[in-house]
């Protein structure tokens, strides 16, 4: 399975402090993770896709992001590890892909965009040939006209410009981003009731105009765990021993990084929250993070004792979510073998 990650901070990033540098990077976890294990297919390995927004706007370069996506595993990628190097960003989606549906192309991988907007997926929509043929029909020609591979998360982003009031506008509010998530699985949600589909599906979806992130931890389950999702916020995300560690630092209250990835970039068990299952991050322009609950048919209350005891096996069968044991077991084992950096 897929597994993504986002910054968002008030300083652009140099990308490879996020994607090649880290030893827990995702780059890292697509051939050796530690948290999520995959015994079907334990390396994401089936292409790449990072995706970023100029950290000064110029006119003539416009407003939409650049991306950079390739079938090759990320690991072995030159082009990757030099691009890495030399580009800074304060927003950037990573991606790297393990294939469930849709063929190994450039147009599969993610993020995939339209206009101002990024959008990434990381799960599975259950079924979705038999609701495909349903879901292209209320699509409107823009919508449409969008897809250019035949994965289930480019129809689902399809989808979502659809519930935009313009998906051309030159600017989103993060509520409209919000209400256009909401609407999406939603939507999803009534196909699946229409065909009689039961497995449940996995939405971890995420979508950004460059000034907003909205986030999505889902699975149309009540009984079921979602695929993990976790969040970390600080002053600095930096390097303090040799061979990749990194920790996030929080010199004041202030929130002038926000990073949210399926898998955590540290063994640092401090660093990162994890994301309740059926609730949605949003990342407001000015740094803010709120977590709502997705209040539909499968949302369940806090105080409700099911929503302690949701089943992992269903997401941990796909090798998306990782024991919540583990992190603090190799944060142990990793902290044994490390020296400080000495800087001068």
């Amino acid at each position: 399975m897929c597994r993504f990650v986002i910054y968002k901070g008030t300083s652009p990033v140099q990308l490879s402090h996020l994607l090649t540098r880290p030893c827990h990077s995702i780059i890292n976890q697509a051939f050796d993770s530690r948290l999520r294990l995959d015994r079907r297919r334990p390396m994401n390995g089936d292409g790449f896709g990072v995706g970023w927004y100029d950290s000064v706007f110029d006119e003539e370069l416009g407003s939409q992001p650049c991306i950079f996506t390739s079938v090759t595993p990320a690991w072995n990628n030159v082009n990757l590890t030099r691009l890495a190097e030399k580009i800074k960003s304060p927003l950037v989606f990573g991606h790297v892909r393990a294939t469930t549906a849709g063929s190994l192309s450039l147009d599969n991988c993610h993020p995939f965009v339209h206009g101002k907007l990024m959008f990434m997926h990381n799960g599975g929509i259950a079924d979705f040939h038999l609701m495909k043929r349903r879901l292209q029909k209320d699509l409107p020609d823009v919508a449409f006209d969008m897809v250019q591979g035949n994965t289930d998360s480019e129809w689902a982003f399809a989808l979502f410009l659809s519930k935009l009031p313009d998906c051309n506008a030159r600017s989103f509010t993060s509520e409209t981003l919000r209400q256009a998530m909401a609407e999406t699985i939603a939507t999803l949600n009534d196909y699946a009731e229409e065909f009689d589909i039961t497995e449940p599906s996995l939405m971890n979806f995420c979508v950004t105009d460059g000034e907003s992130v909205v986030v999505t931890r889902y699975i149309s389950s009540k009984k079921d765990e979602a695929a993990s999702l976790w969040f970390s916020s600080g002053t600095e995300f930096s390097e303090y021993a040799e061979g990749g560690h990194y920790k996030m630092s929080k010199a004041d209250k202030r929130e002038n990084i926000i990073m949210i990835a399926s898998e955590p970039l540290t063994f640092e068990r401090a660093d990162w929250m994890e994301i309740k299952t059926n609730h949605m991050v949003i990342i407001t322009p000015k740094m803010n993070l709120l977590q709502i609950p997705i209040k539909d048919k499968f949302y369940v209350p806090p105080s409700d004792p099911a929503a302690l005891s949701r089943a992992t096996e269903f997401a941990q069968e796909k090798g998306l979510l990782n024991p919540r044991k583990g992190i603090s077991s190799l944060e142990t084992t990793t902290k044994s073998s490390r020296r400080p950096v000495h800087t001068h």
